[in-house]
């Protein structure tokens, strides 16, 4: 393993903490995944690719990365998952399909969808329809520890009771007393023996599809119940790392610890990391508000918001442009300007292939190496990493121009970090690889149709020439002429 010291800024205690797993060399990771009644929206990619960037670090510092995000199938209800409608039943009625038709539908979609941006699979994929039995018996747990109790079929938790020997509200700073506010009154309002105390299970009214059989009648669990019994189970009652979205540090989070350590008597985990918002035209991305993008509706074009399509590794490389932490608006102009630098760095990358090598380097390859490693290191500062490998951009024009001298040990390991943390790290895709069997065909292609061009231009027919870049041009090809001829490049 390399040894390098991480920091990661623990929501929890609200500073950057040396980072020291709890088994050596292995790290639990827990990430709230999706709720799958509808496309997911980058909003939600955004948080999920976040944590694919930590997966992925982690991983290449050597660590044996045990990844659990689950999947939301059982639908929690509206209003902070206390009340309203299950959207993903009323997706099913708008449908006319059975419930578990919604969720495979738009499971498949969220899993095309991370393909697409060449995120990994996590290690487990749980689902909280799978894990009926043991958010059953957590309650169960939680009832005999008198800290939950059961009302008309329906088990709710005493948050009162709990405060008393515990802190509810440690993650997100707030105080129980100011909290009323914030907690949602259920159908049946006298089934609560304070408004802040919420659901563990909830008794299924009649027109309810999705039930299972309980100690306390046929219901379904409460939403924050899924992710205390998948994470646990698979990862212990102590683990490392709990991720997910700013918005779900409270309620959902908040009372996923007191569950735990109502059951466990122990805090679940050690540090707990949350992804900003992505915005656009400065409002939360929101499926409830309609302020949202699909991502295939902006890897196409077709939307009214952008002046053209981005592929996936741009927008990939946009939001990591971001830390992790801050909130990230998005518009045309951004999303062009990543392109740019996106393309730059390919290009970067590409020209280290034909740099000549001597016996000594004029530039400091192991200190640009540790100030990568410095920054990921620093609660995986993407943008300082970016800024980072554009240096490594400057290296290869200088080295290109014989401004300056590298030895063959350096340049190796100057094209080996640069790959390491474009294509292992960042998960990039270089989209002009002519290492594929569909990148060699498309420069045969593109080749043939350069020959013709410049038999045009032999021919005084410039009309054709001028059609020829035009044409391509318009399919993203752009050609390039100088001195040595012409080369095109495919516009991400």
């Amino acid at each position: 393993m390399k040894q390098h010291e991480l920091y990661i800024y623990n929501s929890l205690s609200k500073t950057k903490e040396k980072f020291t797993p709890i088994h050596q060399g292995a790290v639990g990771m827990y990430v709230c995944g999706p709720t799958v009644y509808s496309n997911v929206h980058l909003g939600n990619c955004r948080t999920f690719l976040s944590f694919d960037l930590v997966f992925r670090y982690l991983k290449h510092l050597g660590y044996k990365v045990r990844y659990v995000r689950n999947i939301t199938d059982a639908g929690h209800l509206e209003n902070d998952g206390e009340s309203g409608d299950d959207p993903i039943l009323k997706k099913a009625r708008i449908e006319q399909l059975e419930p578990m038709e919604v969720v495979q539908k738009y499971t498949v979609d969220f899993h095309t969808t991370m393909a697409k941006f060449n995120a990994l699979p996590p290690s487990i994929e749980p689902t909280a329809t799978g894990h009926i039995i043991e958010q059953i018996q957590i309650v169960e747990n939680i009832i005999k520890e008198g800290f939950a109790y059961e009302k008309n079929g329906s088990v709710y938790f005493d948050v009162l009771k709990f405060n008393e020997t515990n802190q509810y509200g440690k993650l997100s700073g707030r105080k129980l007393e100011d909290m009323i506010a914030n907690t949602r009154e259920l159908s049946a309002q006298t089934d609560k023996k304070n408004p802040q105390d919420f659901a563990l299970w909830k008794k299924a009214e009649p027109q309810h599809i999705m039930r299972w059989p309980s100690p306390w009648g046929e219901g379904f669990p409460g939403w924050h119940l899924e992710c205390t019994a998948m994470s646990t189970k698979y990862l212990g009652n102590n683990f490392d790392i709990h991720g997910g979205g700013m918005d779900l540090k409270f309620p959902h989070h908040e009372c996923e610890i007191a569950q735990a350590e109502a059951c466990n008597h122990s805090s679940p985990v050690n540090y707990w990391m949350h992804a900003n918002m992505l915005t656009l035209n400065g409002k939360k991305m929101s499926k409830s508000t309609g302020n949202f993008i699909l991502p295939n509706e902006m890897f196409t074009g077709e939307n009214d918001i952008l002046s053209k399509p981005f592929s996936p590794t741009v927008t990939k490389f946009f939001m990591y442009q971001a830390h992790y932490r801050s909130i990230l608006d998005f518009s045309s102009e951004a999303l062009e300007a990543s392109e740019k630098g996106f393309n730059k760095l390919m290009d970067g990358y590409r020209m280290l292939m034909d740099v000549n090598t001597s016996e000594e380097s004029s530039i400091d390859i192991e200190n640009w190496r540790n100030e990568c490693y410095n920054a990921m290191n620093d609660d995986f500062n993407s943008p300082i990493l970016i800024a980072n490998l554009f240096e490594a951009v400057k290296f290869a024009n200088s080295l290109k121009d014989e401004k300056e001298t590298i030895s063959e040990r350096d340049l190796s390991l100057l094209k080996q970090t640069l790959h390491d943390f474009l294509f292992d790290v960042l998960g990039l895709q270089d989209t002009n690889s002519e290492n594929s069997a569909d990148g060699e065909k498309l420069a045969a292609a593109v080749e043939i149709l350069i020959q013709l061009r410049n038999q045009a231009r032999a021919n005084k027919d410039f009309a054709m020439s001028d059609n020829i870049r035009e044409a391509l041009s318009a399919k993203g090809i752009q050609l390039k002429d100088g001195k040595d001829g012409t080369t095109f490049q495919v516009m991400s």
